[in-house]
C-alpha cells in the first residue's frame, strides 16, 4: 500500500501550486520533458487508450508557427514562456489498442463508432493534460493551462491531415513569482461540490 505524501510534496503539487502567467529566463531541456511524459503516460485512461499526442513547442521556429493562432491575451506569456505544451487527441486512438490493451479486442468497441471514439478521446486526453500538469509540478517545474486560441488554425498548422485535434495548452517552465501572479481564486468548500451518499 503506497504511504500519504508528505504535506511539502501535497503543497508542491496542490496547495501552493499556481497557474503561472510569467516565467524565468530558464531553460527546459528535452530530458525534463522526457522525464514528464513518462510519468504522465502512466495516469489511468479508459481501457488504457492513452489517446492524448503531445507538440512540445520550443524552438524559436515552432513559437512562430503558433503565435498565429493565440489569442491577444495569451501571445505575449505564450511566446515567452520556455516551453508550450500542445495538448491534442488522437480520434483514431483505438488503432494503437492491440498494443495497448491487447488482452481483449478494444478496437472493436470504438472503430466504426466514431462518436464514442470522439468522446473517449476528449474525456481521456483531457484528463492526460492533467496529469501532464502534476507531472511538471512533481519534477518542480510550474505550468499555465489555457484556452485562448485558434483550435482550427492552429490544428491545420501542427496536424493537418491528421486524426489528431488540439485541445488546451500548457506553458511550462519556472514561474516567475514577482510577475502577473494573482492573488489565488476561492474554491468551493466540500460542502458545495460534494455530496456522500
Amino acid at each position: 500500500m503506497s504511504e500519504k505524501l508528505t504535506d511539502a510534496a501535497l503543497d508542491q503539487l496542490f496547495r501552493e501550486a499556481r497557474t503561472y502567467n510569467a516565467f524565468l529566463p530558464k531553460e527546459v531541456t528535452d530530458e525534463q520533458l522526457h522525464a514528464l511524459y513518462d510519468l504522465a503516460k502512466f495516469g489511468p485512461t479508459s481501457a488504457n487508450s492513452s489517446p492524448m499526442r503531445v507538440v512540445f513547442v520550443k524552438s524559436k521556429a515552432a513559437k512562430e508557427k503558433l503565435k498565429p493562432f493565440l489569442s491577444e491575451g495569451n501571445r505575449a506569456k505564450t511566446l515567452a514562456a520556455p516551453v508550450t505544451a500542445i495538448i491534442a487527441n488522437d480520434h483514431t486512438f483505438y488503432d494503437k489498442l492491440p498494443q495497448l490493451f491487447p488482452h481483449a479486442d478494444a478496437r472493436s468497441w470504438f472503430a466504426g463508432n466514431q462518436q464514442v471514439a470522439d468522446l473517449t478521446a476528449f474525456r481521456n486526453a483531457t484528463l492526460q493534460g492533467a496529469y501532464v500538469i502534476m507531472a511538471a509540478r512533481s519534477l518542480g517545474l510550474d505550468c499555465g493551462p489555457m484556452s485562448g486560441f485558434d483550435n482550427a488554425g492552429l490544428d491545420e498548422a501542427f496536424f493537418a491531415g491528421t486524426p489528431i485535434k488540439s485541445n488546451f495548452l500548457i506553458n511550462i517552465g519556472y514561474g516567475d513569482a514577482s510577475r502577473d501572479l494573482y492573488a489565488r481564486s476561492p474554491r468551493l468548500s466540500f460542502d458545495e461540490a460534494c455530496r456522500v451518499e
